[in-house]
């Protein structure tokens, strides 16, 4: 029943993987170099037939000029780009980071290797070189890890400080803006109500103790 689950994901990811890249005009060499691969890998994640990991998706995504939540939930926009070379690198650092993210979890939720594996129906071998980033996690297979840990998939998504993670945060932060009703966004976008957006910043750092403080001050002053 999983690997069915996980069949059927995999060829969902590749075909919003090649309609995001048909979208925006790029070519399989152009996602091929961003990842440091082949044009057949390109091929065989768009058909589904190789099952790509978050970090890969990640770049791509970057790339592509298309918001991660577009593979994850359904709903795309835009971006920019940097030199493949780089990204190929962050692509090995984030692999470690989502592999200890899920050594985490598992060990929190007090779950075994030999669970997680059951779960998968793959061996423990493979879920320790998961969780040492010795091998990337296909996205389909996170999904369904992060669903057994009771974890939302973007617990594993790169919140770091770098050109990709600070991307998807932008991109993050603009969409909730964009759900914003259109009265808050023209009130937030006026210059001249920036200084009642710095009183309400400082408002929401303060203790619960020194609101209430505030509270009384105002009720003093108007009674």
């Amino acid at each position: 029943m999983a690997e069915e689950a996980l069949i059927l994901r995999n060829r969902i990811i590749g075909l919003l993987l090649h309609d995001a890249r048909e979208r925006t005009r790029r070519t399989k060499r152009e996602c091929a170099d961003a990842l440091g691969v082949s044009t057949r890998t390109i091929t065989a994640y768009e058909e589904g037939r190789k099952a790509i990991s978050l970090p890969e998706l990640e770049v791509l995504a970057y790339t592509l000029d298309t918001p991660i939540a577009h593979f994850l939930e359904q709903n795309p926009e835009l971006a920019a780009k940097e030199d493949p070379p780089a990204l190929r690198e962050m692509i090995g650092l984030r692999h470690r980071i989502v592999g200890t993210l899920l050594r985490q979890a598992r060990l929190e939720a007090g779950i075994s290797q030999k669970e997680l594996a059951k779960r998968l129906g793959c061996s423990t071998s493979r879920i320790s070189a998961y969780e040492y980033g010795e091998r990337p996690i296909p996205l389909a297979e996170l999904e369904l890890l992060a669903q057994y840990l009771y974890l939302p998939v973007e617990h594993f998504l790169d919140d770091q400080e770098g050109t990709v993670g600070e991307w998807h945060r932008q991109e993050e932060i603009w969409r909730r803006f964009c759900e914003l009703p259109r009265e808050m966004q023209e009130f937030v976008t006026k210059p001249i109500n920036i200084k009642y957006l710095e009183v309400a910043i400082k408002l929401a750092q303060m203790p619960a103790g020194g609101m209430r403080a505030i509270a009384e001050g105002l009720l003093e002053i108007t009674y």
